[in-house]
């Protein structure tokens, strides 16, 4: 089942996912044994986005190949106003190249899904963008 992750029951997650770390050491979701790669994404997916970026939702599927496993990520962001519409292009055209830093992951394919814009009563820009993670030996 997708693991769904509801930005409106703690908006101090939301917060500390915007603070957390990128570099080595303690990482948010760390967990024994291994890390979770969701977390790292979703900090690295709302630093990229910008602070206009309101997460909507989250959701994870295991994938697996005959020779790979990891995992597929839905993200849904909205853009809220003129400087939101300004920070999603931004974000769309960053999105393909960007190199999001995982621990024990790789995202090998990130790639904006949906676009859908509302012009009233305030202009609104709400991205769907899918994420493949693969297991890094």
């Amino acid at each position: 089942l997708p693991v769904q992750i509801d930005p409106h029951a703690d908006r101090s997650m939301l917060t500390a996912l915007r603070a957390a770390p990128t570099g080595a050491g303690s990482r948010p979701g760390e967990r024994a044994g291994g890390r979770r790669p969701w977390l790292q994404l979703l900090s690295g997916v709302l630093g990229l986005a910008g602070p206009t970026a309101e997460l909507l939702r989250h959701s994870e599927r295991p994938w697996a190949s005959a020779t790979f496993s990891g995992t597929r990520h839905l993200i849904a962001l909205q853009f809220a106003g003129d400087d939101g519409i300004v920070s999603a292009e931004a974000f769309m055209e960053a999105l393909p190249d960007h190199e999001f830093v995982l621990s024990r992951h790789v995202v090998i394919e990130a790639a904006i899904r949906s676009a859908e814009q509302e012009m009233m009563p305030e202009t609104r820009l709400t991205l769907e963008a899918e994420f493949l993670l693969l297991e890094d030996a």
